[in-house]
C-alpha cells in the first residue's frame, strides 16, 4: 500500500496517455467531497461538497475545498458530476460557479433540482445535464456511464469514467440495502458487467469500512417509529438532515397512520421537501402536511414537527429549541427523535442538545437508545462482497477519516487486490494511473477554505487561533498616552479586561510595572509605538501568567500626542 508523505513535491506533468486523480476533499475527513480527474489536458470534477465546522473553528459557517490547484484551469473543466444531493457532495458548487458560472452540472433529476434551488439563492442559473442510471454520456474526453446505487437519499449514482488510460469507477456514497424503501437497488449487475470489461481504478466509499457485517434495511426503522409514536402523548419533534427524503417519508407514513399532522420547520427543510414532493420522490397524503403557523390550533397529540439540527448545529432549529431561543418551546412530555447518525466530531454538540432538550422535560429518542437510524454507507461485509464483484486492478479508498481509509484498504487486500496497487491518499495527494498502475506522483494545495458570513477564504488559521484564545481566555486592553517627542507617559496606563475572569481593580498591581518599563524605554530612546506596544504586551502577559496562570489576548494601544 502506498502512502502520502508530508514532503511530497508538486506533481510533474501528466505522462501522455495517463489519467490523473486529485482529491481536493473527502480523504481524511467526513465531508467536503471533491475529486478532479484529468486526461489529455481536460478536467472532470466528481462532487463538490462542504464540511461542517467543529468546536475548534468558532464563527465558521462552512468549510470548502481549496480550488487553488484548478483556479487557473477553469476553462479546462468539462463538467461537474454530482453523485447525489447531500450537502457534503453539492454544498460547495455555488462557490466554484461564482468563479465560472457556465461549468456544466451533470446529475440525476433530484440532485439537480436540489442544487438548482441552492444556486437560485446565489443568483446563478447553471447549465445542467440530467442523467439517470444506465445513461452513457461523452463529456469531453471522458466517456461516463452512470450506475444506480442505494443511499440515504433517492437518485444516487456511481459513475464509471472511461478514458484511453483505463476505466475509473467512483462509487459516490452507497450501500447495498436489499429491501430499499423506493425499490431502487444498487445495480450489482452493472458493476459485474464493468468488472468483465476491466475496472482499472476503483474509488470506493470508506465511511463504514470499520463496521462489521451488513447495514440493516431502512424499513426496519418503521416498527421502531410506530412504537415511539404509539407511546408519545404530546408533540413529536423529529430532527433530520434536510435532504434525507427516505427518513422523512417514514415519518410522514407513521404520522398519517397515527392521525397526526406534520409541519416542516426551517428554510432548507421546507425547500427540499417541497422539491422532493413536486418531483414525486416524497409521497404526501392529502391534508397531512400543514403550515407551522396552524399548529396552535391543533391539540399536542396530533402534531409532528420535522426540523433540522440532528448534528447539534448551533443555528439549526433543534439547537435553538434546546437553548430556549426558538418560537417552538419544548414542554414536559414532548418527544424528540434524532433520526440520523452522529458525524464524527459532532458528538459533544449533539449531546449538549440532548441534555438541553431533556432539561425542559422532553423524551429524547436517538440512535443510542433506539433504532431510529440506519447508515447510508456500506459496512465491511458489503464492501467485501462489492470488491469480489468488481475485482478492481487498483483500489483507492475515498470518503472517510484515516481509520476508515485504512480499514477499507485492508478489505480490498483481503479480496485479492495486490498491496502495491492499493493507494491510501489524502486531500491534495495526486494519483496517476499510467500503464495500468496507480501510484502517487505529488501533492497540490488542498487546505481548508473557511466561509464566515459573506467572506470566503478571508479567515485563516491565525484568526481561528485568536478566536479560540478570546473564547477560552478573554481579552485585556491597555491604553497609554505618550509624548511623541520624548516617549514619556502623559496618560494611563488604563487597563480593562473582558472574559478573563480578572477584576479591573486587580491591575493596580501591574500598572506601575508597565509605567516603569515604558519610562526606561523612553530613556533608552525607544519611542516607536509598535515597540512600546510589544513591551506592554510582554510585561502584562508575564504578570497575568505568573499571577493567574492564564494567557488572555492582550491588546495594547499607544497614542502619541
Amino acid at each position: 500500500m502506498s502512502h502520502p508523505h508530508p514532503q511530497l513535491a508538486p506533481p510533474p506533468p501528466l505522462p501522455e496517455g495517463g489519467l490523473r486523480v486529485t482529491p481536493l476533499g473527502g480523504l481524511g475527513e467526513i465531508g467536503r467531497n471533491m475529486t478532479v480527474f484529468e486526461y489529455g489536458g481536460r478536467l472532470l470534477i466528481v462532487d463538490c461538497g462542504v464540511l461542517f465546522p467543529e468546536e475548534e473553528q468558532p464563527g465558521i459557517d462552512l468549510i470548502l475545498p481549496d480550488f487553488t490547484s484548478i483556479r487557473n484551469r477553469l476553462d479546462d473543466i468539462e463538467g461537474i458530476v454530482l453523485t447525489h444531493g447531500h450537502e457534503d457532495h453539492i454544498g460547495a458548487v455555488p462557490y466554484l460557479l461564482r468563479e465560472k458560472p457556465d461549468i456544466p452540472l451533470i446529475g440525476s433529476k433530484l440532485t439537480l433540482a436540489l442544487i438548482e434551488a441552492k444556486l437560485q439563492e446565489h443568483r446563478i442559473r447553471p447549465y445542467t445535464l440530467e442523467v439517470a442510471e444506465g445513461h452513457r454520456e461523452r463529456i469531453g474526453p471522458f466517456d461516463c456511464e452512470f450506475i444506480a446505487v442505494n443511499h440515504s437519499i433517492p437518485d444516487a449514482l456511481a459513475v464509471a469514467i472511461r478514458t484511453p488510460a483505463g476505466m475509473a469507477v467512483h462509487t459516490g456514497d452507497f450501500k447495498m440495502d436489499q429491501l430499499p424503501l423506493d425499490g431502487r437497488l444498487t445495480d450489482l449487475h452493472a458493476f459485474a458487467r464493468l468488472s468483465e470489461e476491466g475496472i482499472d481504478l476503483l474509488l470506493s466509499d470508506s465511511t463504514n469500512a470499520e463496521v462489521p457485517g451488513f447495514v440493516p434495511p431502512e424499513r426496519d426503522i418503521s416498527n421502531v417509529l410506530r412504537t415511539v409514536f404509539g407511546n408519545a402523548r404530546k408533540r413529536i419533534i423529529v430532527a433530520s438532515f434536510a435532504s434525507h427524503v427516505h427518513r422523512i417519508q417514514q415519518i410522514l407514513d407513521t404520522a398519517h397512520e397515527y392521525g397526526r399532522r406534520v409541519a416542516f420547520v426551517g428554510r432548507s427543510m421546507v425547500r427540499n421537501m417541497g422539491i422532493a414532493r413536486d418531483l414525486g420522490y416524497l409521497k404526501v397524503p392529502p391534508g397531512l402536511v400543514v403550515d407551522v403557523k396552524t399548529l396552535d390550533d391543533l391539540p399536542d397529540h396530533e402534531v409532528v414537527l420535522v426540523c433540522t439540527g440532528s448534528q447539534g448545529e448551533p443555528m439549526a432549529a433543534l439547537s435553538r429549541m434546546a437553548n430556549r431561543d426558538h418560537q417552538i418551546r419544548i414542554v414536559p412530555g414532548d418527544t424528540v427523535i434524532l433520526a440520523s447518525s452522529l458525524i464524527p466530531g459532532n458528538e459533544n454538540a449533539v449531546y449538549r442538545v440532548i441534555n438541553g432538550l431533556t432539561r425542559w422535560g422532553a423524551n429524547v429518542v436517538h440512535k443510542g437508545n433506539a433504532k431510529v437510524h440506519v447508515s447510508g454507507h456500506a459496512s465491511a461485509g458489503e464492501l467485501l462482497y462489492f470488491y469480489n464483484i468488481c475485482r478492481p486492478k487498483n483500489l483507492m479508498p475515498v470518503h472517510g477519516e484515516w481509520r476508515h481509509l485504512r480499514a477499507n484498504a485492508e478489505l480490498g487486500a483481503l479480496t485479492g487486490v495486490p498491496h502495491d496497487r492499493i493507494v491510501i491518499a489524502e486531500d491534495g495527494v495526486v494519483v496517476d494511473l499510467v500503464e495500468g498502475k496507480a501510484k502517487i506522483s505529488g501533492k497540490v494545495q488542498a487546505g481548508y477554505v473557511y466561509v464566515d458570513g459573506l467572506s470566503v477564504g478571508d479567515v485563516g488559521e491565525p484568526a481561528l487561533k485568536d478566536r479560540k484564545i478570546l473564547g477560552d481566555e478573554g481579552i485585556i486592553s491597555v491604553f497609554v498616552v505618550v509624548d511623541s517627542s520624548t516617549g514619556k507617559i502623559t496618560g494611563g496606563p488604563h487597563i480593562q479586561a473582558r472574559g478573563s475572569g480578572i477584576e479591573d481593580s486587580a491591575f493596580s498591581a501591574v500598572t506601575p510595572k508597565i509605567a516603569e518599563v515604558l519610562e526606561r524605554s523612553a530613556q533608552d530612546g525607544v519611542v516607536e509605538p509598535h515597540q512600546m506596544q510589544q513591551l506592554i504586551r510582554r510585561t502584562l502577559g508575564k504578570w497575568v501568567s505568573d499571577t493567574y496562570r492564564r494567557r488572555p489576548m492582550i491588546l495594547p494601544v499607544v497614542v502619541e500626542v
